[in-house]
């Protein structure tokens, strides 16, 4: 409440609906200190369980898609009980009243739906989980909670066109492009809000669109940086490395960069990466470990030559397409190699010259005042998404080269 993220019109909800009441006996909450996520069980810690749900952590309640279990992590998160301080700084965008009708995408743990059927009122938020097993277990803790919300077991990127139109729709899933199924299913002047971003990086940033009048559009600012579990029918496919780099990385066309590890990367929830993403389209990057001094950061471009690029939820399998049997010749790739006290050196490949790319949008970001996330905005239509800096008229369309 003193940091202003807990409102106090939010407060009876927070004390009805406690974070407690909805985590499993098995959690895995990060932990600051180590900077990875370890395992709690209540049953054998029931103090040190109690301290973490209770502090402003994210806790994973997944892994690997429910595939791995046991109390060690797995590969990759895929549920949590988010953030309290970000679950209640997207609430405050919602923007949610009495007797609104509600959408949500991404049921996890149930906890931010109960949160807004608590304002909203029973029957009037439903909830959509693409996971059979969490769909369940949401299904079972809604009973607890007097089937305050509607539990439905399905893909949330079609929305639910059957309980339409909804005052407000909101993803607790990070999306890379926002489905029009929801503006189609929002009411005009209905919020949307929802974590967004591209496939460079990992990081997303809230997304506050209202439906316009015509119901043909809708558009708003970003409110501020998160970092989400993507919505598993855009989740990424995994980009194989030596898909795009076949030799050695002295094979690309050497240069250098006078920008630095420090300005180039900025702080980790830095607009550095997310201005980058939506200058620099289907381009994926990758920072390196840090050894003896050097930092490489990898660039692969996507769609241009390599199968299982993106957006397709399916693995890859590292193979070329059949029109490049022999050889990655046409995927594009960079790496610039930062190092103390020397200057950067870049090798890149393919039709694209994607570190030009990058060094060309970080300049146009310096050239603007080096802008935080709040200053862009997403306008969404029936044709894709554009995204602007300060005026929407003044947009770009989030398409390739």
């Amino acid at each position: 409440m003193a940091a202003g993220v807990l409102s106090p019109d939010w407060v009876s909800a927070y004390l009805a609906v406690p974070r407690s009441a909805v985590l499993p006996e098995l959690i895995w909450p990060f932990d600051m200190a180590a900077g990875r996520s370890v395992p709690v069980s209540r049953t054998e810690s029931p103090e040190v369980w109690r301290e973490y749900v209770d502090a402003d952590v994210p806790v994973v309640t997944q892994w690997d898609d429910g595939k791995r279990s046991g109390a060690s992590p797995g590969e990759v998160p895929t549920s949590s009980a988010s953030m309290p301080s970000v679950v209640f700084r997207m609430l405050q965008d919602v923007d949610l009243h009495p007797g609104h009708k509600v959408l949500e995408i991404g049921a996890a743990t149930l906890w931010n739906a109960l949160l807004m059927a608590h304002r909203a009122g029973p029957g009037n938020v439903t909830t959509m989980e693409v996971d059979g097993a969490l769909a369940a277990a949401a299904r079972a803790t809604a009973a607890r909670f007097g089937n305050s919300v509607r539990v439905l077991h399905g893909d949330g990127s079609r929305g639910h066109p059957e309980g339409a139109p909804y005052d407000r729709i909101m993803a607790t899933c990070g999306v890379r492009s926002v489905p029009f199924a929801w503006v189609e299913q929002c009411r005009p002047g209905g919020v949307i809000v929802a974590p967004w971003g591209t496939h460079y990086s990992h990081g997303d940033a809230v997304a506050r669109l209202m439906v316009a009048p015509d119901g043909q559009s809708a558009a708003g600012r970003f409110t501020g940086p998160v970092e989400f579990m993507k919505l598993r029918s855009q989740r990424p496919a995994a980009v194989d490395h030596s898909a795009y780099v076949t030799g050695s990385v002295a094979d690309g066309e050497e240069s250098s960069t006078t920008l630095t590890e420090a300005e180039f990367l900025g702080e980790r929830f830095g607009p550095e990466g997310f201005v980058l993403g939506l200058r620099v389209p289907r381009c994926l990057h990758v920072v390196a470990d840090k050894g003896d001094g050097g930092r490489p950061v990898w660039f692969y471009g996507l769609g241009d030559g390599v199968s299982g690029g993106v957006g397709d939820g399916r693995p890859s399998d590292g193979q070329p397409s059949d029109e490049l049997s022999d050889g990655a010749r046409d995927a594009s790739w960079a790496c610039v190699l930062f190092r103390d006290g020397d200057t950067a050196r870049v090798w890149q490949s393919g039709p694209r010259r994607l570190w030009d790319e990058v060094e060309d949008a970080f300049h146009w970001w310096e050239g603007r005042g080096r802008p935080e996330h709040t200053r862009f905005g997403l306008t969404v239509t029936a044709e894709g998404e554009r995204v602007w800096l300060d005026d929407p008229a003044d947009s770009w369309a989030l398409t390739g080269p």
